[in-house]
Formats: structure tokens, sequence, C-alpha cells
């Protein structure tokens, strides 16, 4: 039955998505205010532009894309205007940059559109809940008209909109993880109680050995790989730095006074943010244009160089964007972005940082009473307040879109001329940053009960 039900309100949401006018006009659809599915629906339009832009920058693309318009070297869409670039190389990043400004501009335009939304009772509640149809031609629009900007300083600029957005968002994939990683200890701690005790926190030890083995792996190859006797202090620094700050909230983690204000912290939260900040280290370093210390830069990079790249090269006549921490972090990518979209969480401090409420879900015997025809039909579940701020959901989005950007390029921007990319420090330094910002922000989950304790952080 209840798998009956389930799917009759599968079908209906689908109907909607899929843009029947007067199912999308009326209240037909049964999740209009189910906050869930309208976070998934928003989680998946960012998706769909992610997959549009990882399409358009795979090797081969680029002949394609060389057809549009004023796009590239003898162009004529745009009077006036002749774009004098290296296009085998150009215009990929410039399709990947166009894409997510579109994303960016439509998800920022909701996030200033639900300023303030406290109910469902809110007229513009019904946006965010509804009109799927409508708002996946705004999108469209958005991203034709982005196709036709003209170079200038589009690129530059939004390089560096790119740069800070991306800083931001790295460190909320650092508060969904620590989020992910306390829900996770959690239950298989609550498991571990109900019985069969060896057998869980056998698991737990495990996959927390696990973690701590790739992160110490991950240092050791840093210093290989990425490090020489006389060279690369930057990096020599960054991987004693993180190792050395990993070691301490791994220390922390497991105080008698933490474990006494927080039962559920332990080494599995310490060993998950450790081993991603190992991957921040991986990937910050990965942008050092200095190819001594940084084996894994791109051939696209100075290509003009008559030495050739020791990283990854491309066969005549494509690109290759992609590397092996760039896959990763669009792996980390999906996952936060499916998280923050399903998550229902009751650590307080999390929900602080996250605008988000402890859940509240639709529950069969309460909330979903059964009509004549016997189906429970999804109810408002936002009607006395929401389960989290529409603004900073779509503003979380908003930045998510400038980090697949940045991501999918490798944080590269052209040179001057427009004939090869390149890399530079600044980009090493936003993410190293948000590295230690990250940490110091797991550090402040352990420590905060103890440090303000008339403060309420169950």
């Amino acid at each position: 039955m209840q798998r009956r039900i389930r799917n009759r309100q599968e079908e209906r949401f689908a109907s909607c998505l899929c843009g029947s006018a007067s199912c999308l006009l009326s209240s037909c659809c049964p999740s209009t205010y189910n906050s869930t599915i309208s976070r998934l629906a928003f989680s998946f339009l960012l998706l769909l532009g992610t997959l549009v832009s990882i399409i358009m920058i795979l090797p081969g693309m680029e002949e394609n894309l060389k057809k549009i318009p004023g796009f590239c070297v003898g162009g004529s869409s745009i009077i006036g205007i002749e774009n004098k670039v290296n296009c085998d190389i150009i215009v990929g990043y410039k399709s990947v940059y166009r894409m997510c400004f579109a994303m960016a501009c439509f998800f920022f335009l909701f996030s200033i559109i639900m300023i303030r939304v406290r109910s469902s009772k809110d007229p513009r509640a019904a946006i965010q809940n509804g009109f799927w149809f409508f708002k996946f031609l705004v999108l469209v629009g958005i991203t034709v008209g982005a196709f036709f900007i003209p170079d200038g300083d589009f690129n530059t600029v939004w390089y560096y909109f790119g740069m800070v957005g991306s800083f931001i968002f790295i460190i909320i994939q650092l508060i969904l993880l620590i989020d992910f990683a306390h829900s996770w200890n959690q239950s298989w701690l609550e498991k571990a109680e109900e019985g069969n005790t060896k057998c869980w926190f056998a698991a737990l030890l495990s996959v927390t050995f696990i973690n701590y083995a790739l992160a110490f792996t991950a240092i050791v190859l840093f210093y290989i790989f990425y490090t020489q006797l006389d060279d690369c202090t930057e990096h020599k620094v960054f991987i004693s730095l993180n190792f050395i700050f990993c070691i301490i909230v791994s220390i922390v983690s497991i105080l008698p006074k933490v474990q006494e204000a927080q039962p559920t912290s332990g080494l599995l939260q310490a060993s998950l943010i450790s081993l991603y900040t190992m991957y921040v280290t991986w990937s910050a370093m990965s942008n050092n244009p200095n190819r001594k210390c940084n084996p894994s830069l791109l051939s696209l990079v100075q290509s003009s160089s008559p030495t050739p790249a020791p990283g990854p090269t491309s066969a005549p006549g494509t690109t290759q964007w992609w590397d092996a921490q760039g896959i990763v972090g669009l792996i980390i990518f999906l996952f936060c972005t499916l998280y923050a979209s399903i998550r229902s969480s009751n650590n307080a401090q999390v929900n602080r940082l996250m605008q988000t409420e402890e859940g509240q879900g639709l529950t069969a015997s309460e909330e979903a009473p059964a009509e004549e025809d016997g189906v429970r039909r999804a109810v408002d579940n936002e009607e006395d307040g929401v389960t989290y701020s529409y603004s900073f959901f779509h503003f979380s989005l908003f930045l998510a879109s400038l980090y697949i950007m940045m991501t999918l390029t490798n944080w590269y921007k052209p040179d001057t001329d427009y004939h090869a990319m390149q890399t530079s420090m600044p980009a090493v330094w936003v993410k190293i940053s948000s590295s230690w910002i990250g940490l110091g922000l797991y550090l402040w989950t352990l420590v905060a009960p103890l440090v303000l304790p008339d403060r309420d952080f169950s």
C-alpha cells in the first residue's frame, strides 16, 4: 500500500516537472509545499547545467562550439568585433563561463526574491515550490543570452567573482561534510547501543582508519611529487601546516571535556575532515604555475612553451581540461549538493550556520491524512514556518555555480592575447586559506560548548 501511494505521488510530481500548464498553475501537484522536493528540483536544475558544462569541455567539442556565430575567429554575430583567439583552447572555457554565469544569475535572482520568506503563507512560497516549467524556461533564456555576451572584460571580471564564490563554497562544503560526519557517527553509535555492539564499533573503527590512512598516504605523495629539495617552499609549508592542524583537531575531538559536552563527537568526523583538507591542499598545489612544483599542470597552460608539460597531454586537435583533482572535486560537489537537498540534521551548530531548522518531514499518521480514494496526499509542512532559509539555499546554489565553473576550468584563465591558459598563485592562496578557515570552523563546533557554557548547543 505504501509503495503504491509513493508511486502515485512520484508520478504526479513528475508530471509537474514535465511542464503541464494546468498542473503548474494549480494545486494538483501533491508535493507543492514539500521542502525536500523543492530543494531536489532546484538541485536538479543545477546538476543539469553542470552536465551541459561538462559536455561543452569534452575533447572534440570545440569544433562544434566554433560554429556559434561570433564565438570565435571570423564570427559575424557581433558587428565590428572579431575574436582573434586560440579557439581550440578558449571556446570550451568561454562556454563553461557563460553556462555557469546563467546558472549563477538564475539562483541569485531567486535568492533576492526569497529574502525573508517565513512560511508557505507568503505568496512568494508558491514561486519557490511551483511553476517549474516556467522557471526552466527562464534558465534557458538567460543561458541563450549569456552566449552573446562579448568578451571585453567579462571573462576576467567573472574569474574573480568565481574565485570569491568558490572560496565561500569550499567552506560550505566542509560544513556539510561536518554535518554528514556527525549524523553518520550518531547513527552508528545508536545502532551499536541497540545491539551487535562489536560489529558497529568495528565498522566505525574501520572507516576511521581508512580515512586516516588515505590522508596520511596523500601527505606522503604530496612531499614526493609536489616538493623539491631546493624549491617549492610554499608547498612544504602548506602540507606541514595542514598535517599539524589535522592532528590538533583529531586530538581535540577526543578530549574528555569535549566528549562530555558532545558525546557523539569523535575520530570519525575528524578523519573525514582531515581527508577533505588533504584534498583541498592537493587542489591548491595543482594551481601553482611553477611546473617544477606542480607536475599535474595541464598541457593547455602556457602551451606555447617549448618545454613539454609533465602532466596530462592531449591528442592533436583536441583540448584536455580534465585532471584527477578536478574529477575528485566534481564528485565531492555532486555529493554535497545532493546532501544539502535532502539533509535533515539535529546538529544545532551546523543548522545555525546553514540557516536550517531541525528536520521536519511528513509523517503518514499525523500530517498526511488519507482522503476518500485511500491515498495520503502530501501536505503543506511549512505553514507555520519554513524548515530552511529559501534565500540562503539559493545563495548556496549561486556559490555552487561559481565553484563548478572554476572546477571545470581548473581555476585557469586566458592570457592577455587569448592564445593560452594560465594559472596564478592567488588561486592557490584562495584554496589553502579556505581549508584553514574550514578547519577553524570544525574546531569551533567542538569547543563552542566549553567556551560558551551558557549557550544551548544541543
